[in-house]
Formats: structure tokens, sequence, C-alpha cells
């Protein structure tokens, strides 16, 4: 299928291009999985840390809230560097953003390789957070800029499901890889992947929008890293000193920088986020189901295998496949996006918001006598539900858009994604680790924890089930107006 588009790339002797052909080809589809390979590579590594998590603790001598950090670092780096993204497009070639992404991930996940000691390893993870926090946004970007407009929700679909099958790969592949050769090499054989990704991308990828120079907006970086860093610093330092005068302080800087973001972004006509988005109140509500769905998948990844581990004494091999069927599930997600082609969003989205309230009530309602079986049957219902309603409330929420403000809604959906995810490893980190904290019995301390963690987790998919209900009424009432 071939559709003309308006929208013109620039050529290299800065004379206008024809219009641009969107067309679902075969080099299409290569430069979206190569794209979503490294995203895939990365997903693989946070969600096998997470089982190798209680290995790390004891090598480098660190506590549950400090070794969080390699995940929170990643993820709070990804949601500080996806916002530049509509610059980065708009001033760089596609292919040379890939090439990028691809080195800055690559030296990155050495680096964590090679870590003789915490902050290494730490800075690893960071470096590569700054390589995924380019690809995630360019992958959607290639979708929303190239896919025919009639197989949007398909291909949004499996571009969803690129990331989204890595949590089910992730703790397998860390348990396995562990018990046989150690963490470090969780880094080192996927070193492959990321350069047979960098050989498809950079013979793929290509150019569909105009290039221009716009003005970085050094202001809004500054006070969005701010904003991000002291809202999870505040929620790490909370799990060790409680909702003390330090802690509020923090929060404070939080709420002002963003605040600060707000005002500055109306006067800045380049701003890191356009507020133009937060015009279309649909599309609002849906960012805050991606957010919220996106805290409890990640707040899962981290609280399953450790609460296997800690409260039920299951091996790191064990532990890691409780997660396997779940996430195996979500390759359902071009299914959702298929229905969503062809009826609407409005029946994935809901099939998928009762499923994963069913799955967290069950947790919450099991959590005295959970067993590693329970938790993994609890978990597949978890997947079906991401699986049908994840990518369909991201298409739904920028089909809200106008099509100009596409590519800013899809920046801020990644950024929200990612930034929920950071706040969901930190939260739940943070219950259990005040529940350990002190504690003489490990084992009863996790249970205690993990049940409250439970607990938090319910309450963020109640909120993502009133916002996807609430956004879907305004829908309809903006079409009956």
């Amino acid at each position: 299928m071939v559709e003309r588009d308006a929208q013109r790339p620039a050529r290299a002797d800065g004379q206008t291009a024809v219009p641009f052909e969107r067309r679902l080809d075969a080099r299409l589809v290569a430069s979206i999985v190569a794209a979503g390979s490294l995203s895939f590579s990365a997903v693989v590594f946070e969600t096998a840390m997470n089982v190798a998590l209680p290995a790390l603790m004891e090598e480098f001598a660190v506590d549950t809230a400090t070794i969080q950090w390699i995940t929170s670092g990643y993820l709070l780096m990804l949601s500080v560097m996806i916002p530049t993204f509509p610059f980065l497009k708009a001033r760089f070639p596609l292919r040379r953003l890939f090439v990028g992404a691809v080195l800055a991930f690559l030296i990155g996940t050495l680096l964590a390789a090679a870590a003789p000691a915490f902050p290494v390893l730490l800075l690893g993870r960071v470096v590569q957070g700054v390589g995924t926090g380019i690809a995630i946004p360019l992958m959607f970007s290639i979708v929303t800029d190239q896919v025919p407009h009639e197989q949007m929700g398909l291909m949004m679909g499996v571009a969803s499901l690129i990331t989204s099958f890595a949590p089910a790969v992730g703790p397998s592949y860390g348990g396995i890889v562990m018990e046989i050769a150690g963490w470090r090499m969780v880094f080192l054989c996927l070193v492959p992947v990321v350069v047979l990704s960098f050989i498809v991308g950079s013979l793929c990828v290509r150019q569909a929008t105009p290039l221009g120079r716009p003005r970085f907006d050094v202001l809004g970086f500054v006070l969005v890293a701010i904003g991000f860093f002291s809202l999870i610093y505040g929620i790490n330092l909370a799990s060790r000193e409680g909702l003390g005068l330090s802690v509020l302080l923090i929060f404070a800087l939080c709420v002002a920088a963003l605040a600060g973001f707000g005002v500055h972004g109306r006067r800045f006509d380049d701003a890191l986020i356009n507020l133009e988005v937060f015009a279309h109140p649909s599309f609002v509500l849906s960012v805050v189901v991606v957010a919220a769905v996106a805290f409890a998948i990640l707040g899962f990844a981290y609280l399953v295998p450790n609460y296997a581990q800690l409260a039920l004494g299951a091996s790191a091999s064990l532990s890691g496949t409780l997660l396997l069927p779940g996430c195996a599930l979500v390759m359902i997600s071009p299914i959702g996006g298929r229905i969503l082609d062809r009826v609407g969003a409005a029946v994935p989205v809901a099939i998928g918001m009762v499923l994963m309230l069913a799955s967290t009530a069950l947790y919450t309602a099991f959590a005295a006598s959970l067993t590693p079986m329970l938790m993994l049957a609890f978990y597949v219902l978890f997947g079906l539900g991401q699986g049908f309603g994840f990518s369909t409330t991201m298409t739904h929420g920028l089909m809200c858009l106008p099509e100009r403000l596409r590519t800013d809604g899809n920046s801020l959906f990644n950024t929200m994604q990612q930034l929920g995810g950071s706040v969901g490893v930190s939260a739940v980190t943070a219950v259990v680790g005040a529940a350990q904290a002190g504690a003489s019995d490990m084992t009863a301390a996790t249970t205690v924890g993990g049940f409250w963690a439970f607990v938090l987790l319910f309450a963020v998919i109640v909120v993502a089930a009133a916002s996807s209900i609430v956004a879907f009424r305004l829908k309809k009432m903006q079409r009956g107006a």
C-alpha cells in the first residue's frame, strides 16, 4: 500500500525532495526491527538485572535502595533523553541518530560488563540509557511518519511487541546466564544482537521529514532533568528516612522545577516538550494510562523475581521464568492493533484494563499464600491485558492529536512511559526496602513488604482504568459536539 504524504524530506543539495510516499515495504519493516532490536536488548538487560540484584548486592556490598539505581538511573536517563528527540529529529538525519544511539549503547554495555565497582556499573547503565533514549522514540517515529495510516494500529502493535516481548526473555535469560557464566556475561552475550542491529539499521533507515536548525531548549532540559531526578531520588530517600523534612524538600524541588518548566515552555517557541499537546484532554489521560501501566510493568519486573527468591526461596533460574509466559502473551499486541484498525480502540483497551485489574487484584488477595506457580499464573493475566491495552492506548492517544503534534505526542508518551517505569521500580523498592530495614527475618520482612507493594500496584492500575474510561468519554463527547 502506497500513500503520498505532504511532508517533504530535505535533500543533500538543499533542494526540496518529492513528497514522501508512505509504503509498507521490506526496508521499512527492517528499519523498525533494527531500531526495535536495540530497545529489545536494553529491556532484556533491564529485566535480566532484576534477577541478578541479590547477587550484585552481595558482590558490591550495597543495600536494596542503592542497587535499584542500576534500573532507576537507566530509566531516569531515558526519561530525560526522550524529550530531546523532536529537536534531534528536526536537526539530524534519522540514520545518523540511529548510528549514534547504537554506539552509545554499545559503549555503555561494554563499560557495565567490565565494571570493577558499583559506580562504574551505574555509569555504564546511564550511558546505555542515552542510546536507548534515542532508539525508542526513533522506532515509533518511523512508524508514525512512514507507515500508511490504515495500517498504523497493526504496526504500532508490532513496534510495541518488539520491546514488550523483551521482559519475557530478560528474566529467564538473566537467570540462566548468571548460573552458567556470571552476571557480566549477561551484558556480553547480547553484543552480537546490537552489532547486527547496527548493520541493518545503517542500511535501511530512511528519511521522511525535513531537517532544519531549531534551537535547543537548554533551560527546559535542565528543569526537566532536575524535576525527574528529584522525584526518583526523593522516593529512594523516603525508603530509608521516611517522609522527613529533607525528603519533603526534595519533592518540593521536583514540583518547583516542573512548574518552572511549565512557565518557561509557554514563553519559548522551541520548548523541549510542546505544551500544546496538553490542550487535548483525551490524549493527556491516555498518557496517564501509559505511565501507570509502565509503573506496574517495571514494578512487577523488580518485585516478582526478588519476592520469589527472598520470600519463597526460589532459585535465580526459576525466579527468572515466572514472568516468561505472561510477557510472551504480550505478543498479541498486533491483534489488539488490528482490532483497533477495524472497530476502534475502546474494545481492546477495555479488555486489557479488565485483565490487568484482575491480575493485580489476585496478587493482592493471595499475597499471604503465594507460590511461584500462582505468581506465574497471575502474571499471565497481566501479560494478556498489556498485550490488548498498552499499544492501543498509545495509538488512540496519538489519534486524539492533530497530525502536526503527533511527533511531540509520541515523545511525551515515551518519556512518561520511561518515567513511569522508573517511578514504579523506585516506589516498589521503597515499599519493600522499608519493610526490610532493620529486620532480623528477611523472609518475613520481604513477605510484608511484598504485600504492600502488590496493594500499590493494584491501586495504580485502578487509576489507569479510571483514566481510560474518562478519556473515551471525553472523546465521545467531542465527537457529539
